[in-house]
């Protein structure tokens, strides 16, 4: 069970339930795992290639999540680890250095899924796409050993495991010629649970539909507000619901709809991001169980930020929310802080004491998905008000939590205002934006 679930869970007599949320990180290694990489690169240098390579694999080990092994044989080390819901295996001995990840297989040649795995081949640096005897789709690395830097195979194998990772749904969704090639979960997920985001995700998108059709304020004047709205329903169901190959990017695709560098207006963007949601509101239920399953990872998508960044996100886009606010336009002027707040766990791993608080901000936000999740969350009553000590509390056992590496990790909850849920919001990010993370006294 994550620190985070230990924190807001519910005692001992109801243990809360052990339900991953947010992008996979392995941004929080430990000063031992950096030990042993420093090591890998010294034992590399000195020729001793498979003491480095041991080393290496114990740096990438995620001892909560079980995400690698291998043993040695004859001289060689053959590993395997997973990524989200591939398997990826390889070999490593004197020579060369080996991995790969089978990803679909296929009785017909289509056209279509190689030409899409050939464009993809020419953004690939070390990894590539390839078709094995059996016609399975692979992504192929391989390095001779004097050129196979513990770095190198960072780089290396981290962009074969996130391409295989990201690929296996989408040409399985797209190509129905295609198959897996491999067991591709690594635990079910309940069936109740799968009701209760599938309900959740058409209630969200429901619910932004319907404030958009108000059309107060005016959708075509006010655009941008309206992005903040859809934005901050990708962001926060990307983080909630934790989605696989469709979904998932299809949440990719609406960002990338907002922020490119082009010539369509704000509004054509917001209309084509509805189209985007519209997709998922009309795709079957059944579609969307396929794709919940549990997974375990090695690699991180989103770079590692210090404090200051997360500072300058909030400092940056939360005044905002005050137009919005200021015209009572409650449900706009809460995407805001929704949006700071989903972007930040979207784009990036902030430092734990920021993930942790903002995991708290959504559970306070959302207190009803994560009661039906079986979570006993006692921040706030249906249709009541927030419940202040409860609160208090949570900040308090973060920073409690975290103070042995953040000495002066100290949230100042008085500057908090619990006169609505809106303000809190806002207070909330404040209080965060003024933390200091420093590791010195």
């Amino acid at each position: 069970m994550s620190l985070i679930d230990r924190l807001f869970g519910s005692g001992k007599k109801n243990p809360a339930p052990d339900i991953p949320f947010g992008r996979y990180t392995d941004a929080y290694k430990t000063d031992a795992q950096q030990a042993m990489f420093d090591r890998s690169l010294e034992l590399f240098d000195q020729g001793d290639f498979i003491s480095a390579y041991r080393e290496f694999l114990n740096y990438l080990k995620d001892e909560q999540v079980d995400n690698i092994s291998w043993r040695e044989e004859n001289g060689a080390l053959h590993f395997e680890f997973w990524q989200g819901s591939q398997r990826i295996t390889g070999t490593a001995d004197a020579e060369k250095v080996k991995a790969e990840s089978k990803i679909a297989r296929t009785d017909d040649l289509n056209v279509g899924f190689l030409r899409r795995l050939m464009e993809a081949n020419f953004n690939l640096k070390f990894s590539r796409f390839a078709l094995d005897e059996e016609n399975s789709i692979a992504i192929l690395f391989d390095t001779h050993t004097s050129d196979g830097s513990p770095l190198k195979l960072l780089y290396a194998l981290r962009e074969l495991a996130i391409h295989a990772d990201k690929q296996d749904d989408l040409l399985l969704d797209e190509f129905k010629v295609l198959r897996p090639a491999q067991e591709r979960t690594f635990g079910e997920i309940p069936d109740a649970e799968k009701e209760t985001k599938y309900n959740y995700i058409c209630r969200e998108i429901e619910r932004a539909f319907a404030e958009i059709e108000k059309g107060k304020p005016d959708p075509n004047q006010y655009p941008g507000t309206y992005a903040y709205l859809y934005l901050a329903m990708a962001f926060k169901l990307d983080y909630l619901i934790r989605p696989e190959g469709f979904m998932m990017d299809t949440l990719e695709r609406i960002h990338g709809i907002y922020f490119a560098k082009n010539d369509r207006s704000p509004q054509v963007k917001v209309a084509n991001i509805r189209k985007e949601f519209q997709k998922l509101l009309e795709r079957p239920k059944e579609a969307f169980f396929k794709e919940m399953y549990r997974t375990r990872s090695t690699f991180g998508i989103n770079p590692a930020v210090n404090h200051d960044t997360i500072a300058g996100l909030i400092e940056g886009e939360l005044q905002n929310m005050e137009w919005p606010l200021q015209q009572n336009y409650e449900a706009l002027a809460m995407a805001v802080p929704q949006y700071i707040a989903g972007f930040a766990m979207f784009h990036y791993a902030p430092p734990k004491p920021d993930r942790e608080l903002l995991h708290l901000f959504f559970q306070v936000m959302e207190p009803a998905f994560f009661r039906e999740l079986g979570f006993n969350i006692t921040y706030s009553e249906p249709g009541g008000p927030l419940n202040k000590p409860a609160i208090l509390k949570a900040i308090k056992n973060i920073a409690d939590q975290n103070r042995h590496q953040f000495p002066l990790l100290r949230p100042d909850s008085s500057r908090l205002d619990f006169a609505s849920t809106v303000l809190f919001a806002r207070s909330y990010l404040l209080m965060m934006k003024d933390l200091n993370l420093s590791k010195e006294v």
